[in-house]
């Protein structure tokens, strides 16, 4: 059996991956987001997710983030959840991971904090 998928993500586009290593400028980063190699890699944790989804991950310590939002947004995660049969961690751990249109990369890319020593 193939590596659980947080070892994959972690290993290929965590903070420390293959991806992050391999393109260090955010432009090369956002470029290379666009690109069909990377959506490739996106579908291959996609699968390995999907394989594993009963199975807790058990080589990689979980960690919690809390998120302020609008009773009315976390009454909508819910009922997606709900009609997914899936749990709100579940769908929004999916939601964390999900491929961003050329588009919204370009969007975020422009939003990114200017590098350090320059006003904002």
């Amino acid at each position: 059996m193939g590596p659980e998928w947080v070892v994959f993500f972690r290993e290929v586009l965590g903070v420390e991956g293959i991806v992050r290593r391999s393109f260090r400028s955010t432009a090369a980063l956002t470029h290379f987001e666009c690109s069909p190699q990377y959506a490739r890699i996106r579908e291959m944790l996609d699968d390995l997710r999907n394989r594993q989804r009963d199975r807790p991950a058990s080589r990689e310590a979980q960690r919690v983030v809390t998120v302020r939002m609008p009773r009315s947004l976390h009454e909508s995660l819910k009922a997606e959840a709900d009609d997914m049969r899936v749990s709100i961690n579940t769908l929004c751990i999916s939601k964390l991971l999900k491929i961003l249109d050329e588009d919204e990369r370009k969007d975020m890319a422009t939003d990114r904090v200017a590098p350090e020593g320059m006003a904002g």
